[in-house]
């Protein structure tokens, strides 16, 4: 029994029977418009003139559905008073297979939006009304139940009987009607097929936003992050044996993490939906700035460059820069010291770079254990940075005590 009656007693089923009576109230200025075709035919049939006014009205006011701002009003008042979990209508969305079908979707809407609440006002306030006012005969009314041709006058306790059968129904048509149009709502005021497909879009661009951030901080800060504490701990180191050397450290840190903070800056700006202004670029002509930091970090760094890297522009240089930076960072990481190649060769059909470190212990100043936790995902990333260019990638072991990182990217597909 009160597991049945529990459905009765939800917030959402009062402020559902509210927002229908809301819709109903809202479409009453429309009424004496829908009355003037019944005002000019005055001697037509009463029944057709009834049905004719009812027409008018319910063009009136699914007309007013086709105003765009209208329907954000109903997604927002649906999901607020039904509690119907609606997304935002997507602004300029048409569905490309049915557009007309998809228009009529809210005037429909409306149109069941008021004729709902209208019935359920009428028959669920007159019940009720009787309900409460037939115990006491507070209107001098009586009510009689027929049935298979015998009759029953409700006076005395029956009286109480016929009123609480009459809230009863009252308070079902409350939960009816509430129902109807949580049913409805999603049908009608949700997102069509082409929203459905614009939201997923939406979505996946932004999900493809995230991941390039995450690939940016990835590269720029850890690898920033990496560079630094190695430096740290070699001005530590000599700090008091070679003051000079410590101070080209320092400054070696000063200036990877204002680049870091650059590029920071600007991801934050991404994620604040700010306008931050020009992206950082990072590109190949950058890379001799890179290798100096890494040289004042106490790195042994062997490059071999050729070719016309200065030719090499666009998504694709500063891919190559990205690329050979993570391998660096890998190789500080992971690496046991000694000497860092890189080669770096731009040809007319493909760049080619290549990161190669000696694996073992580490020798560095300042290498402990653990000093360099990492997220696994170093690899990953890579690994997807060059498969959206439709290079090659490879990376392993090269020998028993070197790790190599090959990467061939094509020119042609970049441009």
């Amino acid at each position: 029994m009160i597991r049945g009656i529990r459905p009765l007693l939800r917030g959402s089923t009062y402020s559902g029977v509210l927002f229908a009576y809301c819709g109903a109230l809202a479409s009453l200025p429309l009424l004496p418009f829908a009355l003037l075709p019944a005002a000019l035919w005055p001697s037509g049939p009463e029944s057709v003139r009834i049905v004719l006014v009812l027409l008018v009205w319910a063009v009136l006011v699914g007309s007013a559905g086709l105003v765009r701002p209208v329907r954000r009003a109903l997604v927002a008042s649906a999901r607020r008073l039904l509690q119907v979990p609606l997304p935002n209508p997507v602004a300029g969305r048409r569905a490309s297979g049915s557009p007309g079908l998809d228009r009529w979707r809210t005037p429909l809407w409306l149109v069941l939006h008021v004729a709902v609440g209208w019935m359920g006002a009428m028959a669920g306030g007159m019940l009720f009304i009787m309900g409460i006012a037939l115990p006491g005969n507070w209107i001098g009314a009586e009510a009689r139940l027929s049935l298979f041709g015998s009759s029953l006058q409700a006076s005395g306790g029956w009286s109480w009987v016929v009123a609480a059968v009459f809230i009863v129904l009252a308070v079902t048509i409350c939960v009816l009607v509430t129902k109807l149009l949580r049913w409805s709502a999603p049908r009608l005021l949700g997102p069509s097929a082409a929203e459905r497909l614009a939201l997923a879009a939406e979505r996946e661009m932004r999900l493809a936003e995230r991941n390039r951030i995450a690939h940016e901080l990835h590269d720029s800060i850890g690898h920033t992050l990496t560079a630094a504490t190695i430096q740290a701990a070699v001005a530590g180191e000599m700090l008091s044996a070679d003051p000079v050397a410590a101070r080209a450290a320092m400054r070696s840190i000063e200036e990877s993490t204002r680049a870091a903070l650059e590029d920071l800056d600007y991801v934050l700006g991404v994620l604040r939906e700010e306008q931050s202004g020009t992206a950082p670029t990072r590109t190949l002509a950058d890379l001799p700035g890179l290798l100096d930091r890494l040289r004042h970090a106490g790195a042994v760094v062997e490059p071999e460059l050729s070719g016309e890297l200065a030719q090499v522009q666009g998504t694709l240089s500063r891919a190559a820069y990205r690329i050979v930076q993570e391998g660096l960072t890998n190789a500080l990481r992971h690496g046991a010291g000694g000497p860092i190649g890189i080669k770096v060769v731009a040809g007319p059909d493909a760049l080619d770079l290549t990161v190669v470190n000696r694996t073992g212990a580490r020798t560095d100043p300042g290498a402990r254990p653990g000093a360099f936790p990492t997220s696994g995902h170093g690899l990953s990333g890579l690994t997807e940075r060059v498969r959206l260019l439709h290079g090659e990638f490879r990376a392993g072991p090269d020998g028993t005590q070197h790790w190599r990182l090959a990467v061939r990217l094509p020119v042609r597909a970049s441009a």
